[in-house]
């Protein structure tokens, strides 16, 4: 055995002839009947030889393997919910039921009008509190997967379609406030299981007769916004009510919602035609400008936007097509009942309304502005302390429109910086009031949807068959809008990552203090 021959060595080595002076470290390893020439380690040959394989293997596997699993603080860096506090006690034992308890977590949010990245983000961000790390979350248009692949156990695989949505942004945002909680080590799974419980059967915060109310009180804001006179502001009002009732009624038949549209528009251009036949001195555009904006889904279009920008091009397909369905429904209905009202001889209606717009001086926009906003988040079910920063950030947004305006950015860019202003407001006020920026978002943006644009595009393809080009041209600019605005409401939420801490890296901030 050679004197030179490094600790720990199992296999034996012989000498078989004396070192030479030109290959000093050669020896032979005797492997059986023959023997061959074995390079010692820290030879200049075999650091070149593992310098080869080392390039060779990055240039046929790359960095990073494409199935590797992603890391968690990479999928929840910029999220609400990044630097968890993770347990790691008696985690296998009760795998099972945290998965069903991120499960249920999942189907209800989603169920409520969250994204696809604040669902991922938040079962993500519960399971490695809970202690399980090797999660794999699938979300598709109505359904969640969740897998969990741990050490030494069988895989668990649970799944859940979602078939039901509501109207709840209390429920949304206390949901938020339950997955921040548990980030941050303050709830176990027993106690949040019960918490949860307790939020996905809690009343809403305002009752039905309210939610009417604050229906008929949006489109009549609307209306006004719009420079519509008292006389549309009422007619407005009335139309709204009735479409609730409607709705409510059709939604107990388990009519789908494609019909329930189609019908609430049809009834809001009937009865604007209904005062043309009464000779009542109204703006007939304006108030069925001021009807369809509550029919449009904001929601829909900011939550498919935001998942086709975050990656998950199914779910933001599904809403997609979801939103497309509910825009043809809305034009179905007003075309419909604006034929009817043709044949049965009924005077066609006016769509230009620039004769009968009195628009208010600006700040009486801004205070307009910031009771839609107010009133279509009673509408959505938002908390009581949450209609004030609501109302504050919509009047900003309305200013920044103002400005931009002024600045010469146009009818179509300025509303755009504004949607850029309320994603960016909305993330840093919902998360200091312990929300998620939708729920702020969503009612601040509603003013700035082109109705008018969206009901003189319908007008100009159903009835005035000469003037097919413009009305496209229209709908393409409407649509053009509105997809814009949502893009907007996007893009600001990610401006404000940096600047909007979440209750993980508050709680390690306050650590370090």
């Amino acid at each position: 055995m050679s004197a030179n021959q490094p600790t720990g060595q199992t296999r034996r080595i012989e000498r078989r002839d004396p070192p030479t002076r030109r290959n000093p470290r050669i020896m032979a390893v005797k492997t059986g009947p023959a023997t061959r020439p074995v390079t010692m380690p820290g030879s200049a040959q075999s650091r070149s030889n593992y310098a080869a394989k080392r390039v060779l293997r990055r240039l046929i596997q790359g960095d990073a393997p494409p199935t590797a699993p992603m890391s968690l603080v990479e999928r929840l860096a910029g999220s609400p919910y990044a630097n968890p506090t993770i347990r790691v006690d008696a985690v296998e034992d009760s795998a099972r039921k945290t998965l069903d308890f991120s499960l249920e977590l999942a189907e209800s949010l989603f169920r409520y009008g969250a994204g696809a990245l604040e669902v991922e983000t938040s079962v993500i961000a519960v399971t490695a509190s809970f202690g399980l790390r090797n999660v794999d979350v699938d979300i598709n248009n109505q359904s969640v997967t969740i897998n969990y692949a741990g050490p030494y156990i069988t895989p668990i695989t649970v799944l859940r379609v979602v078939r039901s949505w509501s109207d709840n942004y209390a429920a949304l945002a206390d949901l938020h406030l339950l997955v921040s909680d548990i980030i941050v080590g303050d709830l176990d799974r027993e106690t949040a299981a019960i918490r949860m419980e307790e939020i996905t059967s809690r009343h809403k915060p305002f009752p039905r007769w309210a939610v009417r109310l604050a229906s008929a009180g949006f489109t009549t804001t609307i209306v006004l916004f719009l420079g519509g006179g008292l006389v549309a502001c009422l007619l407005s009002f009335v139309s709204t009510v009735l479409v609730t009732l409607v709705q409510q009624r059709l939604g107990a038949w388990r009519i789908p919602e494609f019909f329930t549209v189609a019908a609430s528009s049809a009834i809001i251009a009937g009865l604007a035609q209904l005062a043309g036949v009464a000779q009542v001195p109204v703006a007939q555009g304006l108030v069925i400008a001021g009807g369809l904006i509550l029919l449009l889904p904001t929601m829909r279009l900011v939550s498919a936007t935001q998942d086709a920008v975050n990656g998950f091009p199914v779910s933001a397909a599904g809403r997609y097509l979801s939103a497309m369905l509910v825009f043809a429904a809305i034009a179905a209905g007003i075309a419909i009942s604006l034929v009817i009202g043709v044949n049965l001889g009924v005077p066609r209606l006016d769509i230009d309304v620039t004769g009968a717009i009195n628009s208010p001086p600006w700040p009486a926009m801004v205070i307009l502005s910031a009771v839609s906003a107010v009133l279509i988040a009673i509408v959505l079910q938002t908390r009581p302390e949450l209609l004030l920063p609501t109302a504050g950030v919509t009047a900003a947004a309305y200013l920044v429109m103002v400005v931009a305006g002024w600045t010469g950015l146009g009818q179509r860019l300025a509303p755009a910086a504004a949607s850029v202003f309320i994603g960016m407001a909305a993330r840093i006020v919902a998360l200091r009031m312990h929300a998620p920026s939708a729920v702020i978002a969503i009612p601040s943006i509603m003013f700035m949807f082109p109705g008018m644009s969206i009901f003189q595009a319908v007008y100009g393809i159903s009835i005035e068959g000469s003037d097919l080009g413009n009305g496209a041209t229209t709908l393409f600019y409407a649509m053009t809008v509105i997809l814009a605005l949502a893009a907007g409401v996007v893009l600001g939420d990610n401006l404000a990552r940096p600047f909007a801490k979440g209750p993980g890296e508050r709680r390690r901030r306050n650590r370090r203090r």
